[in-house]
């Protein structure tokens, strides 16, 4: 029997599914699963020419073609930890080991530098577009060595999907733990873009007392121009769902606690070590957890009334800001999120091209939308400088333009009392980042008084400490 080409380990629905992407082809695909009833089973329904299992690991990678290339997708954490320990001692020098799962990129720094030691090259891969994408085409964020990439980069295209001009989404990202960094910036970006749509929706809702049909009806014709995307696309039909357990839509009966699995938590986190402005990334982390007091949340509404107040304009007129809104807001979200990337970047020298960026996340991925070719020129055109978005003319120019109706649509949710943390935050960001003087000085002056911590000065060079008593 012929080798393999690709080994996979883990047949949840994602391993699956890219196995189905992988075989589908025409890669001799193997695959390896601890149980093997449910590998049967998945070879029994979709089982082909070029997608076979082995019962062993030890079959799994005397099965492969060297140098061997074996892709994980297992829980993150210490699944994978005990998938390796067993893997490794099987291998030759030269075979690729790929994690496929949203594992933390320190995990996949220290990883690579134990496999190098001994010969062996581990590549942390973000993926993005869920069961779907990995059946029919994700967005693929390698990182790891040059020669991984070469070995990998005839499969990686073959499978990823494809961005507006017809090119795979995936490319090199970078060295080490720079695919699942970016990945897990992704995921920073997918929670504050959700949380915005899910604020517009809130307003609409509480504004306007619009049923959910009516909110798609609004989104749908935002998801027609500027605002065009994959979110957009599935929120109109998550709203229209009609509910098979109750009357009326399914939307108004799924209870309002949402979850994490961790990785926009991560992305603050990581913001905060590295010093980077990224308030409107955390916010949605923060507004998922105050989601989840829901107790308190309904103990509290009866003491905290919300102010009835007739909206200043008509539906149409607000739609119509509310639109240019959340435009500005992503424009935010995403400026924050690549200045983070830029500076974990340089942290670690990692090569990372932000217009490839743009590209491979137009197709396969959650947060493909419109916006990412537009974002895609602006940093092909910067080359290597890439400026920070809001220098740019054209980012400006749409700035000026959304900000007044912007800040009527904030002012609109504060008076009556509907909350918007991310809408918010994004627009207090501009507000901060465009502020030649910020009151830090009085900061600076109260540590100084309690702590002795020093101060600059606005006229002169070096720290200065004053004896306030």
């Amino acid at each position: 029997m012929d080798k393999g080409q690709i080994g996979l380990i883990g047949l949840a629905v994602m391993g699956m599914n890219l196995a189905r992407n992988c075989s589908g082809k025409g890669f001799s695909t193997i695959v390896y699963n601890r149980t093997y009833e449910k590998t049967k089973a998945y070879i029994d329904e979709f089982g082909n020419d070029h997608l076979r299992v082995e019962q062993t690991l030890e079959g799994l990678v005397s099965a492969l073609e060297a140098p061997r290339k074996i892709i994980l997708l297992v829980k993150a954490g210490d699944p994978v930890e005990e998938v390796l320990n067993e893997l490794i001692p099987l291998l030759d020098k030269g075979d690729t080991i790929i994690d496929c799962g949203n594992s933390n990129y320190h995990d996949t720094i220290r990883r690579n530098a134990m496999l190098s030691k001994k010969g062996l090259h581990f590549v942390g891969c973000g993926i993005s577009g869920g069961e779907f994408g990995a059946l029919h085409g994700p967005s693929l964020m390698p990182g790891g060595s040059d020669e991984s990439w070469q070995m990998m980069k005839k499969i990686w295209e073959s499978v990823a999907a494809k961005d507006f001009s017809g090119g795979p989404c995936v490319t090199h990202i970078g060295a080490d733990g720079a695919g699942h960094y970016v990945k897990m910036v992704h995921n920073g970006i997918e929670y504050a873009v959700m949380q915005m749509i899910a604020e517009a929706y809130d307003l609409l809702r509480k504004l306007y007392h619009l049923k959910a049909d009516q909110i798609a009806d609004v989104f749908e014709s935002f998801g027609k121009r500027r605002l065009e995307s994959y979110l957009f696309e599935i929120v109109v039909q998550v709203l229209r769902k009609k509910d098979d357990l109750a009357e009326g839509f399914l939307i108004d009966h799924i209870l309002d606690k949402a979850e994490q699995k961790g990785t926009g938590k991560w992305t603050t986190i990581d913001a905060l070590e590295r010093g980077v402005g990224l308030s409107t990334l955390a916010e949605p982390v923060f507004a998922r957890i105050n989601s989840n007091d829901k107790n308190i949340r309904v103990q509290l509404s009866n003491h905290y009334p919300k102010p009835k107040l007739k909206p200043a304009d008509d539906l149409k007129q607000f739609s119509k800001k509310l639109e240019q809104a959340l435009y500005a807001s992503m424009l935010s979200a995403y400026a924050q999120g690549f200045e983070l990337i830029k500076k974990a970047a340089e942290e670690n020298s990692w090569q990372i091209n932000l217009s490839e960026l743009c590209r491979i996340w137009q197709g396969g991925c959650i947060i493909r939308a419109k916006i990412l070719g537009f974002l895609m020129d602006i940093y092909k055109q910067s080359g290597m400088k890439v400026p920070h978005l809001f220098t740019i003319d054209k980012i400006q120019d749409s700035l000026h333009q959304a900000l007044p109706d912007w800040r009527e649509v904030i002012a609109a949710s504060v008076g009556a009392a509907i909350p918007t943390p991310a809408m918010t935050s994004a627009l207090q960001y501009i507000d901060a980042i465009s502020s030649a003087q910020l009151p830090a000085n009085v900061i600076q002056g109260l540590r100084d008084y309690f702590g002795a911590h020093t101060y600059e000065r606005t006229d002169r060079d070096g720290s200065f400490h004053t004896n306030w008593l």
